[in-house]
């Protein structure tokens, strides 16, 4: 006989599970009490690292059917979706999802459907990485510097790389200069790179 369980997610603690509930009644799907898991947890969180989601796969078995009321009930992205759908399929688990008309993930169409998705998704994520380093790029022609600012000014430079070229420790600058020894030894590399190159 199959069982049906129904997954439903909400992100924050004054939120509820009630009406995906509903949703998921309404829809016709019969989920006895005890087989609906609810968990509050941010969508960022992969579905597999969810506390509830982890039980939920302890339970499911092969000919079984898990409702969800909209895809990012499954995964933090497109690509964790489907990673989750395909990995339920593996054990024979069918998965409807009410967002798409209750289509079974798992069936042809199915996965059609999440292959135009996980391609829509894979779009996006290479318009963002396109539009950042435009930005990136914009941002350097202006003349911006990128980085954590240097914890010495030019001044302060020019006394660490004297009290080197004096002999002093790297400690002891560090202590007078109220910066770390990571800092001093950073002008000292450059100071070694740059009379390097000078002999060269």
């Amino acid at each position: 006989m199959t069982r049906i369980f129904a997954y439903c997610r909400v992100s924050t603690a004054d939120q509820t599970t009630d009406n995906q509930v509903q949703e998921i009644a309404a829809a016709g799907f019969a989920v006895t009490k005890q087989r609906v898991i609810a968990e509050t947890v941010s969508g960022s969180v992969p579905a597999f690292e969810r506390k509830g989601f982890a039980k939920l796969m302890d339970r499911l078995e092969e000919g079984d059917v898990l409702i969800v009321t909209k895809l990012d009930r499954l995964g933090r992205n497109a690509i964790d979706v489907r990673s989750t759908v395909e990995r339920l399929a593996s054990i024979g688990v069918r998965v409807h999802c009410l967002a798409l008309g209750g289509v079974d993930l798992t069936s042809p169409a199915g996965k059609m459907t999440m292959g135009v998705i996980s391609a829509v998704a894979e779009f996006e994520r290479d318009l963002l990485i396109e539009r950042t380093q435009a930005g990136l790029r914009r941002a350097k022609a202006e003349g911006k510097v990128f980085g954590r600012p240097s914890a010495l000014s030019d001044a302060q430079r020019t006394v660490v790389t004297e009290r080197l070229r004096g002999g002093i420790s790297v400690a002891q600058i560090a202590r007078e200069m109220g910066t770390s020894r990571q800092t001093i030894m950073r002008v000292r590399d450059t100071m070694v790179r740059s009379t390097v190159t000078e002999m060269v």
